[in-house]
Protein backbone atom coordinates (compact mmCIF):
# COMPACT_ATOMS: atom_id res chain seq x y z
CA UNK A 1 0.00 0.00 0.00
CA UNK A 2 1.41 3.44 -0.57
CA UNK A 3 1.39 5.52 2.10
CA UNK A 4 3.04 8.87 0.88
CA UNK A 5 5.11 10.18 -1.90
CA UNK A 6 7.64 12.52 -0.40
CA UNK A 7 9.53 14.96 -2.28
CA UNK A 8 13.33 14.82 -2.39
CA UNK A 9 15.62 18.18 -0.88
CA UNK A 10 18.72 19.01 -1.73
CA UNK A 11 21.41 18.69 0.66
CA UNK A 12 24.46 21.33 0.49
CA UNK A 13 27.40 21.30 3.02
CA UNK A 14 27.29 24.16 5.79
CA UNK A 15 30.25 25.90 4.15
CA UNK A 16 29.19 25.96 0.61
CA UNK A 17 28.59 29.11 -1.82
CA UNK A 18 25.67 27.63 -2.62
CA UNK A 19 24.16 27.92 0.94
CA UNK A 20 23.96 31.76 0.30
CA UNK A 21 21.90 31.31 -2.95
CA UNK A 22 18.39 32.40 -2.75
CA UNK A 23 16.62 30.80 -5.87
CA UNK A 24 18.77 27.51 -6.52
CA UNK A 25 18.25 26.88 -10.36
CA UNK A 26 19.46 23.88 -12.63
CA UNK A 27 22.00 25.99 -13.60
CA UNK A 28 23.68 26.28 -10.28
CA UNK A 29 24.07 22.54 -9.91
CA UNK A 30 25.68 21.96 -12.97
CA UNK A 31 28.81 19.98 -13.55
CA UNK A 32 29.12 20.43 -8.95
CA UNK A 33 30.01 16.96 -7.06
CA UNK A 34 27.23 14.38 -6.06
CA UNK A 35 26.51 11.77 -3.96
CA UNK A 36 24.35 9.05 -4.90
CA UNK A 37 22.93 6.08 -3.25
CA UNK A 38 23.05 2.95 -5.20
CA UNK A 39 20.28 -0.05 -4.79
CA UNK A 40 21.86 -3.51 -5.47
CA UNK A 41 22.06 -5.82 -6.68
CA UNK A 42 20.26 -3.94 -10.22
CA UNK A 43 20.42 -0.53 -9.72
CA UNK A 44 17.83 1.34 -11.43
CA UNK A 45 18.39 4.52 -9.06
CA UNK A 46 21.40 6.16 -10.97
CA UNK A 47 20.00 6.10 -14.31
CA UNK A 48 16.42 7.77 -12.89
CA UNK A 49 18.62 10.15 -11.10
CA UNK A 50 20.56 11.01 -14.27
CA UNK A 51 17.38 11.19 -16.29
CA UNK A 52 15.62 13.70 -13.96
CA UNK A 53 18.63 16.04 -13.51
CA UNK A 54 19.37 15.85 -17.70
CA UNK A 55 15.24 16.72 -17.66
CA UNK A 56 16.05 19.74 -14.62
CA UNK A 57 18.57 20.80 -17.27
CA UNK A 58 21.97 20.32 -15.26
CA UNK A 59 24.28 17.43 -15.22
CA UNK A 60 25.72 16.55 -11.85
CA UNK A 61 29.55 14.95 -11.78
CA UNK A 62 28.94 11.81 -9.51
CA UNK A 63 31.86 11.09 -6.95
CA UNK A 64 30.64 8.91 -4.68
CA UNK A 65 28.18 6.40 -4.44
CA UNK A 66 26.70 4.95 -1.22
CA UNK A 67 24.71 2.05 0.00
CA UNK A 68 22.00 4.59 2.29
CA UNK A 69 20.90 7.70 2.44
CA UNK A 70 22.34 8.92 5.53
CA UNK A 71 25.55 7.60 4.58
CA UNK A 72 25.06 10.22 1.85
CA UNK A 73 24.36 12.94 4.03
CA UNK A 74 27.17 11.97 6.50
CA UNK A 75 29.49 12.85 2.81
CA UNK A 76 27.66 15.58 2.69
CA UNK A 77 28.42 16.88 5.97
CA UNK A 78 32.19 16.40 5.52
CA UNK A 79 31.87 18.75 2.71
CA UNK A 80 32.32 15.87 0.20
CA UNK A 81 29.58 17.00 -2.69
CA UNK A 82 25.90 17.53 -2.58
CA UNK A 83 23.09 14.63 -2.54
CA UNK A 84 19.67 14.94 -2.85
CA UNK A 85 17.62 12.41 0.15
CA UNK A 86 13.74 12.46 0.98
CA UNK A 87 12.76 15.54 3.38
CA UNK A 88 11.82 13.26 5.89
CA UNK A 89 15.44 12.32 6.98
CA UNK A 90 16.34 15.85 7.51
CA UNK A 91 15.80 15.36 11.31
CA UNK A 92 18.73 12.79 11.04
CA UNK A 93 20.88 14.20 9.49
CA UNK A 94 24.04 15.17 10.79
CA UNK A 95 25.24 18.60 12.00
CA UNK A 96 26.72 21.00 9.29
CA UNK A 97 23.92 20.82 6.27
CA UNK A 98 21.80 23.11 4.75
CA UNK A 99 18.35 21.98 3.46
CA UNK A 100 17.03 23.24 0.59
CA UNK A 101 13.83 22.81 -1.37
CA UNK A 102 14.39 22.37 -5.37
CA UNK A 103 10.27 22.11 -6.59
CA UNK A 104 11.25 22.34 -10.23
CA UNK A 105 13.02 18.86 -9.63
CA UNK A 106 10.77 16.26 -10.74
CA UNK A 107 11.72 13.26 -8.24
CA UNK A 108 10.30 12.09 -4.82
CA UNK A 109 10.26 8.87 -2.91
CA UNK A 110 7.60 6.77 -2.15
CA UNK A 111 6.83 5.07 1.15
CA UNK A 112 4.93 1.77 1.00
CA UNK A 113 3.43 -0.01 3.61
CA UNK A 114 3.81 -4.42 3.06
CA UNK A 115 2.38 -7.35 5.28
CA UNK A 116 1.60 -10.81 5.03
CA UNK A 117 -2.12 -11.13 4.04
CA UNK A 118 -2.76 -13.99 6.75
CA UNK A 119 -1.04 -12.02 9.33
CA UNK A 120 -4.21 -11.07 11.50
CA UNK A 121 -2.29 -9.79 15.00
CA UNK A 122 -3.78 -7.28 16.17
CA UNK A 123 -0.98 -4.63 16.03
CA UNK A 124 -0.75 -5.21 12.09
CA UNK A 125 -4.40 -4.57 12.31
CA UNK A 126 -3.85 -0.99 13.90
CA UNK A 127 -1.09 -0.14 12.13
CA UNK A 128 -2.69 -0.55 8.58
CA UNK A 129 -5.61 1.58 10.13
CA UNK A 130 -2.89 4.23 11.56
CA UNK A 131 -1.68 5.08 8.20
CA UNK A 132 -5.42 5.11 6.40
CA UNK A 133 -6.44 1.68 4.56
Amino acid sequence: MLVRREPLVLAIPEGDPLVDVADIRPSHLDGRIWITVVRQPDDTNRAQFLAACVEAGFMPDIAYETADPLTSLGLVSAGLGLATVQTSLQSAAPLGIVFRDLPWFQRSVAIHLAWRRNDRRPVIEDLRKAVGE
